[in-house]
């Protein structure tokens, strides 16, 4: 009798010390820290990484924290912008813990807590700009989002490193009158960029114009090589103008005196010969 109670005494103790021994011990990553609570109070230090020992029998009770780095996606959110326009936006939150004895203790769930915040502030904000404040600055509305949230989740002992407006959704409607506005910018552009090339183009010709003014010669040599590079194009009729300079000149060769100008006929001939008789200026007989 007395042997089986020192037998099951034994295994009392065996298994009580077992038990301690599993609740005695703990092994951490070394990304996670381990807040523990002794008899409900928290210590002010948290534990880890590696291996730590507790009090056993549940008097320490361990709560492990991660502290990489969450990158949490927001779901997309009506925005009504500055210029009344409805778009759809989501965003990505990135956040880690660096605290980890107050985001355990000073939040329930801090990633959670901080998913609300990011949806919030992100209609608020987005909310006081244009659509083309949103595009085209959307670095410095990112660093306005992340500074907000962070002044927030600062009190958990949550850092956000970054904050990426990730997309913006625009009406159907919307997107067809900025391509046609997009659109009408370029050919503006490419009408300015003609009209400036055809003012360079202008003045060099008009320089061109003055340097053969001062040689005559030029003008025919210029209008020689034109012909030629027209009949390098193999057409079929080529039209050759000649100028009224070379007509003068095969007129005076003539002995005409041609002036570039059609020939007069002379007036008839007056007098007693032309078939009328002498008498008055109705060819009436005196």
């Amino acid at each position: 009798m007395g042997t089986g109670v020192v037998v099951l005494l034994v295994i009392v103790v065996l298994v009580l010390l077992g038990i301690a021994i599993a609740t005695m011990v703990s092994v951490l990553q070394e990304y996670e820290r381990g807040v523990i609570f002794r008899l409900g109070r928290v210590l002010a230090r948290p534990k880890g990484p590696g291996l730590i020992l507790m009090l056993p029998f549940g008097i320490d009770r361990i709560r492990k924290v991660n502290l990489q780095v969450v990158a949490m996606n927001v779901p997309p959110q009506d925005v009504i912008t500055k210029d009344n326009i409805t778009m759809q936006v989501d965003a990505v939150v990135y956040s880690r813990v660096v605290d980890p004895v107050r985001a355990v203790v000073e939040i329930q769930n801090y990633l959670f807590a901080t998913s609300q915040v990011a949806q919030t502030n992100l209609r608020a904000i987005l909310g006081k700009y244009e659509l083309d404040t949103l595009l085209s600055e959307r670095e410095r509305i990112n660093r306005e989002l992340r500074q907000i949230i962070a002044r927030v989740t600062h009190d958990w002992g949550v850092e956000v490193p970054a904050v990426e407006v990730k997309d913006i959704e625009l009406p159907d409607e919307l997107r067809r009158a900025m391509a046609r506005e997009a659109e009408a910018d370029r050919d503006a552009r490419a009408l300015l960029i003609s009209a400036d090339a055809e003012k360079k183009a202008s003045r060099v010709l008009a320089d061109a114009a003055a340097a053969m003014s001062q040689y005559p010669g030029a003008m025919q040599l210029r209008f020689l090589q034109t012909v030629s590079e027209v009949a390098n194009e193999k057409n079929s009729t080529l039209v050759m103008p000649i100028p009224v300079e070379l007509l003068s000149v095969l007129g005076r060769q003539g002995g005409g005196g041609y002036d570039g100008r059609p020939a007069v006929p002379p007036p008839p001939p007056s007098g007693p010969d032309d078939g009328r008789g002498a008498g008055d200026e109705n060819g009436r007989p005196g």
